[in-house]
């Protein structure tokens, strides 16, 4: 339980570097073009790859399965037996289907290490590696729930947006 809370504590603390780090991009971008009517080459290319990993590691690592988005009319009507099976056919369908395209996400970073980005030089292999942590992660996560489902966490829960 320890670790598991200190990878949390890790993820959320990557994330938030990750999106200071954009932050901070964006201010001086806009300063460097709207103050000193200089703008930098780098901040615009710099900003993409820092929002696509923002938005891939948050996604794979931070946002919990209850702050995504749902179809709760079924859930919500549906009886215990019928949630257990929603869930298990629902995550094994996400899971497999991210672990099925694990390789080939991997197969098509590793394939755009040969280029780059135009103006810093990251090659894409870096700007994409947080896919392959997002299809993993989608594998875990579906795996653990599916694991939790089937001890009967989070059956009875009704899905109100509040």
């Amino acid at each position: 339980m320890k670790a598991l809370r200190f990878l949390q504590t890790a993820a959320q603390a990557i994330g938030g570097g990750l999106f200071l780090t954009l932050f901070v991009v964006f201010i001086a971008q806009v300063t460097a073009r709207f103050g000193f009517n200089k703008p930098l080459p780098w901040s615009d290319e710099a900003a993409v790859v820092l929002y696509v990993w923002v938005i891939l590691w948050a996604a794979a690592t931070i946002v919990p399965e209850r702050e995504h988005v749902v179809f709760d009319l079924l859930w919500n009507m549906a009886s215990r037996r019928t949630r257990l099976v929603m869930r298990i056919v629902g995550n094994l369908m996400v899971g497999g289907l991210a672990a099925a395209a694990i390789p080939a996400t991997w197969d098509y970073v590793l394939f755009m290490k040969r280029e780059s980005t135009p103006v810093l030089g990251i090659p894409f292999m870096w700007v994409f590696m947080p896919f392959v942590v997002l299809m993993v992660a989608l594998v875990l996560r579906s795996a653990w729930a599916i694991v939790g489902t089937l001890r009967g966490k989070g059956l009875g829960v009704e899905l109100h947006l509040s």
